[in-house]
């Protein structure tokens, strides 16, 4: 390698070595100049690398003339160089000449071409070779390249920048925007003024945001360009989140028709997915349309093309209906006048240089200039055809990159003459031994107001900051398709919507998203590995969304609102007056309070008389107190709930049943006392005056009140809302019920005691059924138990059974109100009704009877019992004695036909 005089970077040896034999087998027979390349004198040479020709095809290395990226971006250069050569201001006393070769748009054709660059770098032993004549031979020395223009495709700079880093010479891009060159520790030669596909795939993902996208696909030519530019897209949109991508294809190299066919098949597998996104060349991009209008699926994709396609006529010809909407990204650009002029003025007389100008002009005007030309069948040129008049012409758009390249390089080098050489007009001895690490370092510190009049700067990984022109495909009303400049990027995105026109006439901007978003009230349930695709999950029962991830449940006293994105308080209800649950127990109470009046203010007014005396006055008016109080408790019972509402209902809920039978227990316990010791002996039993009743009444009645005592101090009374009475499934349904603090086991221990009081006075009606009926109250009294017993057994089921009815409230209300009512209503109609009757109706029967004995009272009342016994039932076997028609003759009969008068006559 010494003998080569390679200079290479100490670090790079062992990339050379792979290189080493292709060089040397290359440069030792090349000539002074490649025949197919373009060759300019100058002080200083420029490098230069053009997709002139595209691939070639069965393999050959060339193909097609390019037209507009090959030769007018050739010639911007070539411009570029006049234009310098021409101002003394830049570069003064030095000229800069050119070597312009073609890539054939082929990353190894171009590696082969490129090592013309470096021949100048290398040292030829020749001290073997001699003449015939036996002289030494003359090599005439190739120019030396000091910096590279290009190239065109990112797979082919990657390929070239590996060999210029080698020998250190300089490299700027005007069209490669691979992420993959902005590593400086790879590339550390190369830099471009446009900016790299990291920047473009920002901006595209930026107008995915805007237009609302979230499920695109990928299309991307294989190779650096497509590959890392999809690369880039990808990363930066799981960093932005919120975009997935559904399909990523690759377009190979050499395609053919059934690739692009495939291609388009497995697009249409994720028919959501209608956003594509295509980083590929203009034939695979030309590939992907043609199959689209073969797949007659036209007008269902909504490409995004990058800077490949950009606002190209050539990727889209003869595919514009498929093409429609699409939305293209542009390094922003200016059309540069200059070049204009000079273009179009180009003829084949006065650009000799341009060794592929003639067949540029066969190609352009359709003609062919001599008879082994590709046109045999095409008009004899004339020479006389003139750009933009007898052919279409348009500025292609990389003709400001590639000015602008140049002259970075000039502005470089420029600078650099000044600092190495500030006395010297031209190239002196220091600038001319420069390697390309100086010249490196000062193109990445040049800046300058580059030809379109925007400001050239170079980062530390040589990257040009991204500016971008946003375009869009349209149908306009009066001309045929078009691109029309929709928006920019310069770190932000400005995108005008309001002028955005899509496929078949749709207004709104298209979807393209896996799920559409769940309604109010839904949350997303993911998909596994694909985080924009979800099923809606409705937030059911008491669940609000709370985000739009996930449900969570209202707290208890809470329900969802109608859309379900926040929860409310649950409606408190209570009992109402106008309810029909409630209408007839406080009509049932309010007859029977009337009743219950009535009845007293008629034992008040005829308190003197026998029947109210016979009735045993006191135990009678505490008795109505008690059925009075049974018809009060509806009122409370319905009442709005407060504490001292549900303290009194604690009160009365069983004091008023617990007074009626503790004086009902006290009669018949009294009845039966009476005749059991009627049996033995004649002697009356002890406490059956009327103050004793009363104090055993009392008594039994103070039991009561102390429990409720009791209850007081444990549990002090309070109101409450119960929500779990009405929480119903459908949660619009649920009402919070307001209500004493007061539990259905509760209920029936405060009634409890009056139930036993209630057994117990049963019990004793039943053993004082053999009484004689008008042996005052037992019966009556009897008949009252056996109704009330039959009451409240009916209470008891369906008061528990509907513990869980989300009408519990009213109906447990309503069949305590009732049954209490109907057992107040049965004591007042069975003990005092026909008494108030024979009162009002029959005073007749309201007189005194003749007073007899205990003794009298209980001997009669046991021969009427025997008497009544079948013949067959009585003691030692007596005949049936029939009674005188004549009471006077039979006395005994007499006498104990007489004895129905009340024990209540009495006076002990």
């Amino acid at each position: 390698m010494a003998g080569l005089g390679l200079r290479v970077q100490p670090g790079s040896v062992w990339r050379a070595l792979w290189l080493l034999r292709a060089v040397v087998d290359f440069a030792l027979p090349q000539e002074t100049y490649a025949p197919h390349s373009i060759r300019t004198e100058g002080h200083l040479t420029l490098g230069g690398l053009f997709p002139v020709h595209a691939r070639g095809i069965d393999g050959t290395p060339c193909g097609d003339l390019k037209k507009e990226n090959g030769i007018q971006r050739l010639e911007a250069m070539m411009y570029a160089l006049d234009q310098i050569n021409q101002d003394d201001q830049l570069l003064p006393n030095i000229t800069l000449g050119a070597r312009v070769l073609d890539t054939c748009s082929r990353d190894t054709y171009a590696l082969e071409q490129s090592l013309t660059f470096v021949q100048a770098l290398i040292t030829k032993d020749t001290s073997d070779v001699r003449c015939t004549n036996g002289e030494p031979p003359v090599f005439v020395k190739p120019e030396k390249v000091v910096g590279v223009i290009g190239a065109s495709a990112s797979s082919i700079s990657i390929m070239v920048a590996n060999i210029l880093r080698l020998f250190q010479i300089p490299q700027i891009s005007y069209a490669s925007t691979a992420p993959e060159l902005s590593d400086d520790r790879r590339y550390d030669f190369f830099s471009r003024v446009v900016p790299p596909d990291s920047f473009q795939a920002q901006a595209i993902v930026d107008i995915i945001r805007a237009l609302g996208w979230t499920y695109v696909s990928t299309v991307a030519s294989e190779g650096s360009y497509g590959e890392k530019g999809v690369e880039a897209f990808t990363q930066l949109s799981k960093e932005a989140g919120g975009i997935c991508i559904a399909q990523s294809l690759k377009i190979p190299h050499n395609p053919k028709l059934e690739d692009y066919d495939k291609a388009i098949q497995q697009l249409l597998e994720t028919q959501h997915s209608r956003a594509v996104i295509i980083f590929a060349n203009e034939e695979d991009i030309r590939g992907i349309l043609n199959a689209t209008k073969r797949a007659n699926q036209v007008g269902h994709f909504l490409w995004i093309g990058s800077d490949s396609w950009g606002a190209k006529s050539s990727a889209i010809h003869q595919f514009e209906d498929a093409a429609v909407g699409a939305i293209t990204i542009l390094p922003k650009r200016s059309s540069i006048e200059g070049f204009d002029e000079y273009f179009t003025a180009l003829t084949l007389e006065n650009n000799r240089r341009n060794v592929w100008f003639a067949e540029f002009w066969e190609e352009n005007f359709d003609c062919r200039l001599l008879s082994a030309s590709k046109k045999e069948d095409s008009r004899k040129c004339t020479g006389q055809e003139r750009i933009g008049i007898d052919s279409k012409y348009e500025q292609e758009g990389k003709v400001q990159f590639v000015i602008d390249a140049v002259y970075a390089m000039a502005h470089a080098l420029h600078n650099m003459q000044k600092d190495l050489c500030p006395d010297h007009p031209g190239i002196c001895p220091q600038m001319e031994s420069a390697e390309g690490k100086t010249l490196l370092k000062y193109i990445r510190n040049t800046s300058f107001n580059g030809s379109a009049g925007t400001f050239v700067v170079f980062n530390k990984n040589g990257d040009a900051p991204g500016r971008y022109d946003l375009f869009q495909f349209q149908t306009t009303n009066s001309s045929t398709p078009e691109y029309k400049v929709v928006g920019q990027w310069m770190e932000t995105l400005q995108l005008r919507l309001e002028e955005l026109q899509w496929p078949d006439g749709e207004q709104e901007v298209p979807i393209s998203v896996c799920s559409l978003p769940c309604k109010t009230g839904e949350r997303k349930k993911r998909v596994k590995g694909m985080p924009c695709c979800w099923h809606c999950e409705l937030c059911d029962g008491y669940q609000y969304q709370y985000d739009e991830t996930s449900c969570k449940l209202c707290a208890y006293n809470m329900r969802p609102n109608p859309n379900r994105t926040a929860c409310q308080p649950i409606p408190i209800v209570k009992l109402e007056w106008h309810s029909p649950w409630a209408v007839i127990p406080v009509f049932l109470a309010m007859l029977g309070i009337i009743a219950t009046i009535f009845v007293v203010v008629t034992f008040v007014r005829y308190n003197d008389t026998p029947i109210v005396r016979a009735s045993g006055r006191e135990l009678s008016y505490v008795l109505l107190t008690g059925i009075f109080l049974c018809y009060i408790i509806t009122f409370l019972m319905i009442g709005k709930p407060d504490i001292g509402v549900c303290a009194f209902r604690r009160i009365f809920l069983g004091l008023g049943m617990c007074i009626s039978y503790a004086a009902l227990l006290t009669k018949t316990n009294r009845i039966y006392r009476i005749f059991e010791q009627g049996k033995q002996t004649v002697t009356a039993p002890r406490f059956i005056s009327p103050t004793s009743q009363i104090a055993i009444t009392s008594s039994l009645i103070c039991v009561q009140l102390l429990g409720v005592l009791v209850w007081f101090a444990v549990d002090p009374p309070n109101t409450i809302v119960d929500y779990d009475e009405q929480k119903t499934i459908n949660p619009m349904l649920a009402r919070g019920v307001l209500k004493c603090d007061i539990t259905d086991l509760q209920i029936i221990c405060s009634l409890g005691y009056s139930i036993l009081l209630m057994v117990t006075c049963t019990i004793y009606a039943i053993k004082t059924r053999d009484v004689p009926e008008d042996f005052n109250e037992a019966k009556p009294i009897g008949f009252t138990m056996y109704t009330t017993c039959i009451v409240w057994l009916a209470f008891i089921p369906i008061f528990f059974g509907t513990a869980q009815s989300a009408e519990k409230l009213y109906i447990q209300t309503t069949t305590l109100t009732i049954s209490m009512n109907l057992s107040a209503s049965v004591a007042l109609g069975m003990l005092y009704m026909p008494k108030v009757y024979i009162i009002i109706f029959h005073p007749e029967l309201n007189v005194q009877k003749r007073k007899r004995s205990f003794k009298a009272v209980v001997t009669a009342a046991t021969m009427s019992s025997r008497l009544s016994q079948k013949p067959n039932e009585r003691p030692n076997g007596e005949a049936k004695t029939e009674l005188c028609e004549n009471p006077a003759a039979d006395p005994m009969s007499q006498a104990t036909k007489k004895t129905y008068v009340s024990y209540n006559n009495l006076r002990i």
